[in-house]
């Protein structure tokens, strides 16, 4: 849950109520109905409105600029990277995200063929 006075970004407009995305806003309350979908209340100051908004559809703004650093600083070291014709750093940022994927299937212990058959007709059966 964002704080009161956070400042956010609007990011999706889940359910189609004309929200300014890409705009600013302000968490200027919390929305505690039970039989309600909306979280926060956001002030937008440009829009010069209140809006009733899912949790869903607002991000933090130092989220955003945190992504979008990282997202510079790949780019960047990919180009590096082809400049100097350093194809191992190339390789390692390219395949960084697959290459932990791998090392948390690494620590699992291979299992034989009959566990396998058994699991797969385990689910098939379910």
């Amino acid at each position: 849950m964002l704080q009161l006075g956070s400042k956010v970004v609007i990011v999706a407009d889940q359910y189609e109520q004309k929200l300014p995305i890409g705009e600013y806003g302000y968490i200027i309350a919390y929305d505690r109905n039970a039989d309600n979908v909306f979280d926060y209340v956001v002030r937008v100051p440009k829009a010069n409105r209140n809006f009733l908004v899912p949790d869903e559809d607002v991000e933090l703004e130092e989220v955003l600029i945190q992504l979008e650093v990282d997202r510079i600083e790949r780019e960047a070291l990919i180009d590096y990277a082809l400049v100097t014709h350093n194809e191992e750093l190339f390789k390692r940022i390219m395949k960084g995200d697959e290459e932990e994927a791998e090392e948390e299937h690494a620590g699992k212990e291979p299992i034989s063929r009959e566990d396998f058959i058994r699991q797969v007709n385990l689910k098939a059966w379910i």
